[in-house]
């Protein structure tokens, strides 16, 4: 048994990391300041975690959580592109400062590892796909460039103080849990709340633009092979599933799903969005022995199933 910090723990990513880990018999402590995340996501392990109620703003806290702990899963952040237009400075203190008092937390309680949440949002809008971790990084938000300055950082820290620390590019996670209320939802919540409850999932765009939608249990199954790995400290790795659909390809596939045509009400391209995404995954196989377990098609099924039943307003 291992004992396990995640960060942004009751968030959508963080609270399935959790789950999964607490499934493995490991011993898990949370730090999360519920400014996105939900209390209701730990629901049904509360009793068998150690929550702690503090911002990664705060270094004091930070020290705190990181005590007796062997690994930190680090996926505390502001969270969304756009929410980063509409706030950089908020984005900033959250994923840079608190990703960096992080880091001196973890170096100073010597931590066996840090895995770092990033972003496929690094690369920008490059024509070439897939998109592999040579290439150029080119940010087109603020959100994705505190994502690239945390990776810097987990390098930095790796190779001056001997840290050991792995980055893992998310592409597009979706699955159960995931918040579709907020104006700042991934889309794949939000088309499937809006397909459930009869209504006109909206498009920003004219949804052409393509996406290497990754089931959550994806993103679990690198998390801890990211742990368990001793030659990928240092070193930052795509996870998605190396296929890529449009928008309008998701809109056909719930349709078929729900069992009834959705017609999308179409709007404005939004500022710092990518146009495509596809993750080249070879470089997390050869690594990490990473290999997508859930296709989009299954991901898409049991996202709608969960949101059916647990969201039970959906469908009137």
């Amino acid at each position: 048994m291992a004992h396990f910090l995640v960060t942004g723990g009751a968030g959508f990513i963080g609270s399935a990391l959790v789950r999964s880990l607490l499934d493995r018999g490991h011993s898990v402590r949370v730090l999360d300041n519920f400014s996105t995340g939900f209390k209701r996501n730990l629901d049904e392990c509360r009793n068998h975690i150690e929550l702690m109620e503090a911002d990664i703003t705060d270094s004091a806290a930070c020290k705190s959580a990181v005590a007796g702990v062997d690994y930190v899963l680090h996926q505390a952040a502001i969270p969304s592109v756009q929410r980063s237009v509409d706030d950089p400075l908020r984005s900033h203190h959250a994923n840079e400062t608190g990703t960096l008092n992080m880091l001196i937390a973890s170096r100073d309680a010597k931590v066996k590892r840090l895995v770092f949440a990033s972003s496929s949002s690094v690369y920008g809008d490059t024509e070439v796909l897939p998109k592999v971790e040579s290439m150029r990084e080119s940010p087109l938000s603020p959100y994705a460039l505190t994502k690239l300055a945390g990776e810097k950082y987990c390098i930095i820290f790796h190779r001056i103080y001997g840290l050991p620390t792995v980055c893992l590019r998310y592409f597009n996670v979706f699955g159960p849990r995931q918040d579709p209320h907020s104006p700042y939802s991934a889309v794949i919540s939000r088309f499937v709340e809006a397909a459930l409850a009869g209504k006109k999932p909206v498009v920003n765009g004219d949804g052409e633009q393509t996406r290497d939608f990754t089931y959550v249990d994806n993103v679990i199954h690198a998390n801890l092979r990211a742990c368990e790995v001793t030659d990928a400290d240092g070193m930052a790795f795509n996870v998605g599933t190396g296929e890529r659909h449009s928008l309008n390809d998701l809109l056909r596939a719930l349709s078929t799903i729900v069992g009834r045509p959705l017609e999308a009400e179409y709007g404005s391209a939004r500022p710092g969005d990518v146009r495509h995404s596809q993750a080249d995954i070879r470089s997390a196989r050869q690594h990490l022995g990473y290999n997508p377990r859930v296709s989009f098609q299954e991901g898409l099924k049991r996202t709608v199933e969960w949101y059916s039943h647990n969201f039970p307003s959906a469908n009137s």
